[in-house]
């Protein structure tokens, strides 16, 4: 579970009573697009036959566009995940990480959990002993990666949600 219990407002959208403006929650889908899409070969070299998790961070982005309905991208992210079930290791993280970011479409709130999921497939895919920095490496990068905007609202929710998403935000 990567959500938290009770829901910050800071990831609900203006219209539902939060305090997420539609640009900073289309900011958010990108940015875990690009997390799911930076270890997206950790899947695909596992499963070059099967689109899904790259259809997913290709609905993300369409989704930011306009181009699909919030509801295309959110099952796109469903099959990605399905397309993880029967994996482990490194091509299963991977596959959550594209499907994690096709479902902030939905709840904004999952951008921690394509990014959690992208670092977690940076430490199984790493070199026996060096997990904890290829971790830390993809954490940094993707603080790298994110818009001034948006910055301090997710790096305050990494810090929230630290334990219930593996400790992989100790960067």
């Amino acid at each position: 579970m990567i959500l938290p219990k009770v829901r910050d407002p800071r990831f609900v959208t203006i219209r539902r009573g939060g305090t997420l403006t539609d640009a900073d929650h289309r900011l958010l889908a990108l940015w875990a697009a690009s997390c799911a899409e930076h270890v997206l070969g950790l899947f695909e070299s596992a499963r070059p036959e099967d689109p899904r998790p790259r259809q997913a961070v290709a609905h993300a982005r369409a989704w930011v566009r306009g181009d699909v309905k919030m509801m295309e991208a959110r099952a796109a992210g469903g099959h990605a995940m399905g397309a993880a079930r029967d994996l482990r290791g490194a091509a299963r993280h991977a596959a959550y990480a594209a499907g994690q970011a096709a479902v902030v479409a939905h709840v904004a709130a999952h951008e921690l959990g394509a990014a959690a999921y992208a670092i977690k497939a940076a430490r199984a895919a790493a070199p026996a002993g060096e997990s904890e920095t290829a971790g830390r490496l993809e954490c940094r990068w993707q603080r790298d990666q994110l818009p001034d905007a948006i910055r301090e609202l997710v790096l305050d929710d990494q810090r929230l949600r630290n334990d219930i998403c593996w400790s992989v935000f100790d960067c």
